[in-house]
């Protein structure tokens, strides 16, 4: 361990007290434009750019330049891929320590998840806990992502990992039904199919696919349904297909997400890696080789950090994300057994964190503005994310996660 981090594991207590302190509701990044004035702001932008532009403008200037100011605009909220993300950096600590309060914890993450899911769904399945207002149009409140719900099949699993208990198993199983019956598909060919993001759209999204495509691979294994597999091979060829010569990929092939960011980027090619360990499908590995290239060309800068876009889709009003970083690591932290390169580039970011991220109440700071820093601690985004990273590092001689 790099003796610059060698405090990882009194970084990891700190984040606990934090964590118990400041409790489990938090702003996020989407509240200026996911309350009632924010979404109809959004929505007119979208529809007519003129006018939306005029409205959108005040949300903007103050996530620039005001970013405690979302308390104003949304109030506090639990958002499920963070408590996901909560209960299995708990569990990992369990695993790794040994002590009964981290798999209380745990535990008590799951019994939320179960509280929290889509009230209108007879299968288990997550989503956001506002109307999401998008380029597509709005999803309301409840309305199931395949980009959240695989976290809640993790968290479900890692903890029955723990302690075998039945009712883990039988959610897991609600989620992998869910995601193969709930979700409508455009066929490609007869081997190539893209999935939609919810039940109630067509959008053609590469990750949301890698995402799906990596659950049903984790499910085939560990559910013994060797059928959730020959699904999500058919969301992975359209992965596969759309990755550019580079090495990189766009965020969706419907000519609405054209951008490159980075974790997105992570999230494919970390997905690619799960669904290798599961399948053994070589295809993924040189996917991930290509992908990894184009990584460290361009979504890491000549300090060798994340920089958020290789393609932004708009004006970006901050430099670097709190949500980069964290990927980043979870990605590092699978490929440096194979690209020895990752420990460097994990070991400088964890570096970068600890110096000039890291809060004195134990948390970290959200986003490096163009001018100061946004200091508003946002569990999505990505206090979770980072707290899982942190444990896996610390634990790696000890666990085996993927």
């Amino acid at each position: 361990m790099s003796s610059s981090i060698k405090n990882i594991d009194g970084i990891i207590d700190n984040f606990v007290k934090w964590l118990e302190n400041f409790g489990e509701l938090s702003q996020d990044h989407q509240d200026y434009l996911s309350g009632w004035y924010g979404g109809y702001a959004k929505d007119k932008y979208y529809r007519n750019p003129r006018i939306g532009h005029l409205l959108v403008a005040p949300m903007i200037f103050c996530e620039a330049f005001l970013p405690n100011t979302r308390a104003l605009f949304k109030a506090k909220s639990r958002l499920p891929i963070a408590d996901a993300h909560y209960a299995m950096a708990y569990s990992y600590l369990f695993q790794g320590h040994g002590n009964e309060q981290h798999y209380d914890r745990a535990v008590h993450f799951l019994e939320v998840l179960k509280d929290t899911r889509c009230p209108d769904f007879k299968n288990y399945c997550w989503g956001y806990p506002f109307d999401w207002v998008t380029v597509y149009g709005t999803f309301p409140q409840g309305t199931p992502m395949i980009t959240a719900t695989p976290y809640c099949y993790d968290a479900f699993s890692d903890v029955y990992a723990i302690d075998k208990k039945d009712e883990w198993l039988s959610i897991m199983r609600s989620i992998a039904t869910h995601t193969v019956e709930d979700l409508s598909e455009i066929e490609i060919d007869d081997e190539t199919a893209i999935a939609s993001y919810t039940p109630v759209d067509n959008r053609q999204v590469i990750n949301s696919n890698s995402y799906r495509a990596q659950l049903l691979a984790r499910a085939s294994v560990e559910l013994e349904n060797p059928a959730y597999w020959e699904i999500g091979k058919r969301n992975l060829n359209y992965v596969l297909q759309n990755q550019s010569d580079d090495g990189s990929w766009i965020y969706a092939t419907d000519g609405m997400g054209n951008f490159i960011d980075n974790f997105h980027t992570c999230f494919v090619m970390k997905h690619l890696y799960r669904i290798y360990h599961y399948t053994g499908d070589e295809r993924c590995w040189n996917a991930i080789v290509n992908g990894n290239a184009y990584y460290r060309k361009v979504l890491l800068d000549e300090e060798g950090l994340p920089i958020p876009f290789a393609k932004p889709p708009r004006l970006i009003v901050y430099k670097r994300e709190l949500y980069d970083y964290a990927e980043c690591i979870n990605l590092g932290l699978l490929l440096r057994g194979k690209l020895p390169e990752w420990n460097n580039i994990i070991e400088r970011l964890l570096g970068d964190l600890t110096a000039r991220w890291l809060k004195a109440d134990g948390s970290f700071r959200s986003r490096k503005l163009r001018f100061g820093w946004d200091n508003c601690p946002m569990h999505r985004w990505a206090q979770s994310q980072l707290f899982r990273a942190l444990t896996i590092y610390s634990l790696s001689d000890k666990l085996d996660i993927k």
